[in-house]
């Protein structure tokens, strides 16, 4: 199985950023866990803070990977052109948030991934990556 975590702007920062809301470990770290952790699946990941290169990554893998799981992170809410590359490509995507967008601003509460998302995992911080992994694998 071939999934793919898409992480959108500022997610290079994890560790780093606001702990208090995303937690001192950073995604690199996290990574290599799910990568132990989910033996049977090849899991890779992708990072930009550019809005044109996630889109991007969405074409290139949505019609090759068994599934997606993709945190567009602030994009999530203002990218028409994501959710449009979301809706066009054919591989499952799971949409993820660390935090819980309905308990942030007003402007959080609205998702253009969310209407082409197989499902949406927020809240649960890092492990929302796990849970979305799960989706897939334990099928």
């Amino acid at each position: 199985m071939k999934l793919i975590i898409i992480n959108g702007p500022n997610l290079n920062l994890l560790g780093q950023r606001e702990p208090e809301t995303y937690g001192n470990q950073s995604f690199e770290t996290y990574f290599k866990e799910l990568q132990t952790a989910f033996k049977s699946a090849e899991i890779t990941y992708f990072q930009s803070n550019i809005e044109g290169e996630l889109i991007n990554k969405l074409h290139e893998v949505g019609f090759d990977y068994d599934g997606i799981i993709l945190n567009a992170a602030a994009y999530t809410h203002t990218s028409i052109g994501i959710g449009d590359a979301v809706k066009a490509i054919k591989a499952p995507v799971v949409e993820v948030h660390i935090s819980n967008i309905y308990a942030r601003e007003s402007f959080r509460h609205q998702s253009f991934v969310a209407p082409y998302a197989h499902g949406i995992i927020i809240g649960f911080g890092l492990e929302s990556y796990r849970l979305a992994i799960q989706s897939f694998v334990y099928i």
